[in-house]
């Protein structure tokens, strides 16, 4: 397994707060106010959140699908979360994972395998309602 990043892991560690990486599922049920977004409502308040960038890129393609407005989405992400750029290191591991999960999970595709490399190299659960995850460090909703 890869090493965790340290520079991220560092600045959560200290606070002594549990990690969460939020997909997209879970954006899009705080965005329309379901049960399961009044979950991740009070995690973004009481726990350290982190989005992965590939996550930005679906929750654009659902506010122009939706005709929601974009900047108020965006800027809550950002604002409520940190964003995980993606690096070589990451994306080579996604390539790994999608395999491995796809012997066991079909259908899962790259997106999931990157944001499931993202949790692993920065030591993140994973906050989701997608069924791909139930067998990974996850919370689902």
């Amino acid at each position: 397994m890869a090493q965790p990043k340290q520079g991220l892991l560092q600045e959560t560690t200290k606070t002594g707060r549990f990690k969460l990486l939020l997909d997209t599922y879970a954006w899009i049920e705080f965005f329309n106010g379901t049960e399961k977004g009044t979950k991740v409502k009070q995690l973004l308040k009481e726990k350290a959140c982190f989005t992965s960038a590939i996550c930005l890129a679906e929750l654009s393609e659902w506010i122009e699908r939706n005709n929601i407005d974009r900047n108020s989405k965006m800027n809550a992400v950002k604002k409520l979360s940190s964003i995980i750029g993606l690096d070589q290191q990451t994306l080579e591991l996604a390539g790994i994972l999608k395999i491995k999960k796809r012997k066991t999970a079909k259908g899962f595709g790259m997106i999931g395998a990157i944001i499931l490399a993202t949790a692993k190299q920065y030591r993140l659960k994973i906050v989701t309602g997608d069924q791909h995850f139930k067998e990974e460090n996850a919370i689902l909703l």
